[in-house]
């Protein structure tokens, strides 16, 4: 029994040690208060926040917050992409619905910021967690946006020149650029290009506030992390978010989103299954959670990404599930 605890008091200062060495490389590529925010969220890791304090504490890094105030100000919105794209959009629009319809048996799916101008088409969504699935999600939502952007007749070249944009709070990709643009190229030759006008950009925000050399999308990325604004832009995201945070009605249903969330994973804690969504849950918990989504997306007006992430399910799931209910 002795060598049994002393084996694994080794393995808990193992971790820790671990722990330790990851965040002291981590520490050289970002700033103070993005430090603190780590920490702060490690701590949360050990005790789970409430619904009421999740809300309290939400930054535009949360999606939900996020797709708020990208919609509610499209002025902002085109600013944020300007910003991070470095072009210049003449006249932009917010796609009056975020719901892509694909035909007459589907409801589609929603895309959650989804703006346009003359010849391009922008998605722009914050990325809280790496689900395993970003790049193939961005692949399905450029199909989504080139669909979208045809009418039926027109000729090929008149689809519109697509970007989807993904602001990333991980890297997805582990090599420690701070952002990664993907276009097709020949891969017999690197030089060829498809030429298609689909571009996919994954910007890594830790790692963008501290390696990028524009100062202003330093601000912005450090603003995402540490909630302190810089500039003049930050300065008004910072007030529309706490506006937002105002809201009842977004409340109630930030509210109902996390609690649903919560109940889950009781019910799933609960059967036996300590492993988490991580580890998949039970067929029985399984068809719970991909219901509560369906309440979500259905009677709340949650996109199907969101309600997906939030409740733990694949994202095919819940549309197949949306399809057919």
């Amino acid at each position: 029994m002795v060598k049994y605890n002393d084996a694994i008091r080794g393995k808990k200062l193992q971790n820790l040690q671990s722990e330790k060495i990851n965040l002291t490389n981590l520490c050289t590529l970002i700033t103070v208060a993005q430090i603190r925010g780590l920490l702060y969220s490690m701590e949360n890791k050990k005790r789970k926040l409430t619904p009421e304090e999740k809300w309290e504490r939400a930054t535009l890094a949360d999606s939900f917050i996020f797709y708020k105030v990208m919609r509610s100000h499209p002025r902002e919105c085109q600013e944020v992409i300007e910003l991070l794209l470095g072009i210049k959009i003449k006249s932009m629009t917010m796609h009056p619905e975020e719901q892509i319809d694909l035909d007459h048996d589907s409801k589609g799916v929603r895309l959650d910021v989804y703006v346009q101008d003359e010849d391009r088409v922008f998605d722009i969504e914050i990325q809280v967690a790496d689900t395993r699935e970003l790049q193939e999600r961005s692949r399905y939502y450029s199909a989504l946006m080139a669909l979208d952007s045809l009418k039926p007749g027109e000729p090929y070249k008149l689809l519109k020149e697509s970007h989807v944009i993904f602001i990333c709070m991980e890297d997805i990709f582990g090599t420690g650029l701070p952002v990664y643009t993907f276009e097709d190229v020949c891969l017999e030759n690197s030089a060829v290009k498809l030429r298609d006008r689909d571009y996919r950009h994954f910007f890594i925000a830790p790692i963008c506030a501290k390696m990028i050399g524009d100062e202003e999308k330093r601000m912005f990325f450090n603003f995402l992390l540490s909630n302190t604004a810089g500039s003049t832009l930050t300065d008004r995201l910072r007030d529309y978010v706490e506006d937002a945070k105002h809201n009842m009605q977004w409340r109630f249903s930030y509210m109902t989103l996390e609690r649903l969330q919560y109940y889950a994973f009781q019910n799933g804690k609960e059967d036996g299954l300590e492993e988490g969504r991580a580890e998949g849950f039970a067929e029985g918990e399984r068809k719970k959670a991909l219901e509560d989504a369906l309440i979500l997306v259905n009677d709340f007006n949650v996109a199907p990404e969101l309600a997906a992430e939030k409740m733990g399910v694949p994202l095919a799931d819940v549309l197949e599930m949306q399809k057919s209910s």
